[in-house]
């Protein structure tokens, strides 16, 4: 069993919250093709990014609560292995119909991983400690954006977009056999009532009724939003604008999850010695600046693919220092319900999410403003959010240092 405070626990964590973007990522370069395999339309195709984000959503309201009843092992393993099937019907899907249904399912699954991890954190640290230990699984778990769609570029080139969802498979038994021997139960005390619809219901408004955690779920909310209006138009923008081959789109997105690893490393660094709040709002002004940057470049005709690239990554690096930090505030307060508050964390934000990554699929035409409007929206909405909750998060962090014991 790994211990907890060791590098080996953070790394397996990690790994568990790197399912997600390894799940969007390592296939992005394959839309093209699937939409050209299936004659389908782009709107039609980004539904299978969306389809995804609704059921990651929905997944982690169910297991935050049945990890706070019945642990965080025994669910996580039902979780992998749900993930594994349903990859397995990616692969062998017909029809767009039948890939969209099945990365929903697919999304089940793979929602365990990242719910699971941060209730994990929260199992055994608070504060600025949690959010460093956050830090420190962003800045791991940032591999997967970078090495995914280089490997995905790889693998569409040579096999097929068949052979990613194969290769996920894989990456899921691995996965579960790791986890059985290796990760230990970390939930202190198991919730008392049964999980049902009501005992979900009030772990959740208890969650809810808190405001300093609404703060922190803006937060994460709209800066979760710009990085799925980039995944899920950046693909066809590249490629069928820019004109870059699936590798080379691969590489270019790469290049810009860099930035998403650089701003965890930081904040990592930065989160003990300046605290969450002015974490966030280093994380915040680079979010925007990414974001107005990129709408700059559209609007003076720059025809490159770095000059969306590079905007990004620093959007991304501002994301990598404000989602860390927004987690662990919503979640601090709340050590005996930390699998409801990551939940109910995820669900929304993978809500906001996919609305935001449908709309700028919906819209993509043939140029990139629908994309650099969502992104610098997204953006200057987390700096602006982050500026006017500062007292009420401030009045909160007070309170939960008054009320802890020395």
């Amino acid at each position: 069993m790994l211990r907890p405070g060791t590098f080996a626990l953070t790394a397996l964590l990690a790994a568990l919250t790197a399912i997600g973007p390894l799940s969007t990522d390592m296939y992005l370069a394959s839309l093209p093709d699937i939409a050209r395999q299936f004659d389908a339309s782009t709107a039609h195709v980004q539904l299978t990014i969306s389809s995804y984000l609704i059921g990651f959503a929905v997944g982690q309201i169910v297991y935050g609560p049945l990890s706070d009843r019945h642990g965080r092992k025994p669910v996580l393993l039902a979780a992998v292995a749900l993930y594994c099937v349903a990859s397995l019907a990616c692969a062998l899907a017909t029809s767009i119909e039948m890939l969209i249904v099945a990365r929903a399912v697919q999304a089940l699954g793979g929602s365990g991983g990242i719910v699971l991890a941060r209730a994990i954190v929260r199992d055994l640290y608070s504060g600025a400690r949690a959010g460093r230990e956050l830090s420190v699984m962003g800045a791991v778990m940032a591999l997967a954006p970078v090495l995914a769609p280089i490997a995905g570029g790889l693998l569409q080139t040579g096999l097929g977009w068949r052979s990613v969802f194969f290769t996920l498979v894989g990456v899921g038994l691995i996965g579960a056999g790791v986890v059985w021997p290796l990760l230990p139960e970390t939930l202190p005390a198991r919730a008392a009532e049964p999980v049902s619809p009501s005992s979900m219901l009030k772990s959740y408004r208890v969650v809810a009724r808190n405001p300093a955690y609404l703060a922190y779920l803006g937060l994460a909310s709209t800066g979760f939003g710009g990085l799925f209006a980039w995944i899920s138009g950046t693909s066809f923008v590249l490629q069928n604008l820019y004109g870059l081959t699936p590798f080379q789109f691969g590489v270019a997105f790469a290049v810009g999850s860099v930035g998403y690893m650089g701003g965890t490393v930081l904040a990592a660094r930065l989160v003990m010695r300046l605290g969450i709040d002015r974490t966030l709002g280093i994380g915040a002004g680079a979010m925007a600046a990414g974001g107005l940057g990129m709408v700059m470049a559209v609007a003076i005709g720059l025809t490159s693919a770095a000059s969306l690239v590079l905007p990004m990554a620093l959007y991304l690096a501002g994301l990598g220092m404000v989602l860390p930090q927004a987690i662990a505030g919503a979640m601090t307060p709340f050590p005996e319900r930390a699998g409801a508050a990551s939940a109910l964390l995820g669900f929304i934000q993978q809500s906001a999410a996919a609305l935001c990554g449908a709309v700028v699929g919906w819209l993509l035409g043939q140029s990139a403003w629908p994309l650099a409007a969502a992104v610098a929206v997204m953006g200057c909405a987390s700096l602006l959010l982050w500026i006017l909750t500062r007292t009420l998060r401030a009045r909160a962090t007070k309170s939960e240092q008054a009320s802890t014991p020395e």
